[in-house]
């Protein structure tokens, strides 16, 4: 054997060595915690004050998503948001709606001014908004009968009069809809089998399976509550399905579904922080 191919071989044995050590050895490395800012969608540095009014809401009777939404939305902005909350009377928002159609289409019903207890707006300011509209519907089932009622958001001299009861807060309203559903069909699921010996095995099984639920759909709308127009607006959709069988109360459903949304509604007020690692190797 030559000189040369004495030493390549020789090389060639000192590299597998060393890449063999490095295998057993593994990989040294080390986790750490790191933040992300994410910044708010919306600025809100000319604001001291938060109203949440109160939303145009339909689907399920088990559930009064209006008064539920605005509880829940004070409550979190009270811990998590420098702005001041506003407590007021929930405005009955499709009430007001309604009668603000009636009075755009000349209808005799009296229409009193805005108050705190939540009364219609002036005749004037929702003929002006709403003239010559189409009747809307006396119950909100799903999206096709909310789609009228978004008019009612376009009203700036509503918003603007009920921002000057509360010295021109940002005013947090919109629609939320917290709706029945229910799906069925057939699904794959794996199924445990026992044969004459005793031995298992898993088989793949085609089902049909009926499941119930609910939909969330809220539609969070930020107003400026000096000028009554609107500044941002978002929707989002959440759903939760299970077994026929199971009976988890409505109420539930509707918080564990708020539960996903809460965080993106208050990322639109202020900077949050993700938290997450990242692995680093020596």
């Amino acid at each position: 054997m030559t000189a040369p191919r004495i030493r390549n071989l020789a090389l060639t044995s000192v590299a597998f060595a060393a890449a063999v050590a490095a295998i057993a050895c593994g990989p040294s490395y080390f986790e750490i915690p790191i933040e992300t800012p994410i910044q708010a969608k919306l600025d809100v540095s000319q604001f001291q004050r938060v109203l949440i009014a109160g939303f145009v809401s339909g689907g399920s009777d088990e559930v009064d998503a209006n008064q539920e939404t605005v509880r829940l939305l004070r409550s979190q902005l009270r811990t998590k948001s420098s702005l001041k909350v506003i407590d007021a009377d929930v405005l009955p928002l499709t009430e007001v709606a309604q009668e603000q159609n009636k009075a755009a289409n000349g209808d005799d019903t009296q229409i009193q001014n805005v108050s705190q207890s939540g009364a219609a707006a002036p005749a004037p300011a929702a003929a002006d908004a709403a003239s010559g509209a189409a009747p809307l519907p006396q119950k909100i089932k799903d999206e096709k009968d909310l789609e009228p009622y978004q008019r009612l958001f376009a009203n700036t001299e509503y918003w603007k009069k009920l921002g000057e009861e509360y010295q021109n807060p940002l005013i947090v309203t919109g629609s939320v809809l917290f709706m029945p559903n229910q799906t069925s069909g057939f699904v794959n699921r794996d199924v445990e089998q026992v044969d004459p010996f005793g031995r298992r095995s898993v088989q793949p099984e085609r089902v049909y399976v009926e499941r119930k639920g609910f939909v969330l759909r809220p539609n969070f709308i930020f107003i400026d509550g000096n000028s009554g127009a609107t500044l941002y607006s978002e929707t989002y959709r959440e759903e939760a399905m299970q077994n026929v069988q199971n009976n988890t109360p409505a109420l539930s459903t509707y918080f564990e579904l708020m539960d996903r949304i809460v965080p993106n509604f208050l990322s639109a007020l202020s900077s949050q922080k993700v938290k997450g690692t990242r692995v680093l190797l020596k």
